[in-house]
């Protein structure tokens, strides 16, 4: 079976069918989806502009995160699930779209960037303190963050016009 055979399928299940073709129950989700995802990425841009050093530069970098991370997480956990519920109910019909693809490819890249910041510099932000100027690294972190999910939402938002 191809994926798109795959796709299809899950597009076609009961489950998927009824979910399409809800009233209230896509616009439900899709909603929550698009509030999750204003929740999520709107918090790690705070994080980020902190991090590339044009917000908040008084506050040390470990106490944003320790403030906005539950929150940030937790949006994201909601967003990605409401987004698998929209893939299921139209996976055969987005997963043909190139825009589609490249919004997966660039929510790879924006989870790849996350883990290898927590992994290489999360254990040294308390050492930052205050300072407006951070790590090479840690700025190149805020900007690939910013720039990957701004082109996830664009490709998001094309793929649900239907480019």
């Amino acid at each position: 079976m191809s994926i798109l055979q795959a796709c299809q399928a899950m597009q076609n299940s009961a489950f998927g069918m009824a979910l399409l073709g809800s009233r209230y129950m896509f616009p439900l989700v899709e909603t929550t989806h698009v509030l999750c995802l204003s929740l999520s990425v709107g918090l790690l841009a705070i994080v980020d502009l902190r991090l590339i050093g044009l917000s908040i530069a008084a506050r040390p970098v470990d106490a944003v995160l320790r403030m906005l991370r539950p929150w940030m997480l937790g949006g994201f956990v909601a967003m990605f699930l409401t987004g698998v519920l929209l893939f299921w109910s139209e996976a055969a019909n987005v997963y043909v779209k190139p825009m589609f693809r490249l919004k997966l490819l660039f929510l790879a890249l924006a989870g790849i960037n996350a883990l290898c910041f927590e992994w290489r510099l999360g254990r040294r932000v308390s050492e930052w303190g205050a300072r407006p100027t951070l790590p090479r690294a840690a700025r190149f972190a805020g900007y690939a963050s910013l720039f990957c999910w701004a082109v996830v939402i664009l490709c998001g938002r094309w793929v649900a016009y239907g480019v």
